[in-house]
């Protein structure tokens, strides 16, 4: 599961996630991306399902970049405790995902297999995404 290694702070504020994203909203490593439609907190173990699925239907095959990463602490009360005495236990990492940010990338395999792999990610996600492929990008026919 994607979590850092260490922390400067064991705590964060929650922030709010509004707006565009300034930065990560083009293909940086691959062809193909899917890219976010709407705000969302993206916690560590939906982001690793989603690349799961990619690698799984890719055979192992291409490359994979994931462009988020949680690096901010979710904290939560356990249930039935009174209000006060401080502020929860950290229980898992997210990552803040702007609108148009690039979730995840592939290179290296034919456009149909990519589509569909990326397809299967973005149901294990929390939010809307759109398929994107590269402005450049030129299918090349198999060498037999």
């Amino acid at each position: 599961m994607l979590q850092p290694k260490r922390s400067k702070y064991r705590k964060s504020h929650k922030m709010k996630i509004k707006g565009d994203a300034k930065r990560g909203h083009e293909l940086a490593f691959g062809s193909f991306g899917i890219k976010a439609m709407d705000e969302c907190r993206m916690t560590g173990r939906q982001l690793e399902a989603a690349r799961i699925a990619i690698t799984r239907f890719m055979k192992r095959e291409g490359q994979v970049w994931i462009r988020v990463f949680p690096d901010r602490p979710v904290t939560s009360k356990p249930a039935e405790v009174r209000m006060g005495k401080g502020k929860g236990a950290p229980e898992y990492w997210m990552a803040p995902v702007k609108r148009g940010r690039i979730i995840f990338e592939a290179e290296g395999v034919p456009l149909e297999v990519a589509k569909e792999a990326l397809r299967l990610a973005a149901q294990k996600l929390p939010i809307v995404t759109k398929f994107i492929v590269r402005r450049d990008y030129v299918e090349v026919a198999a060498i037999k």
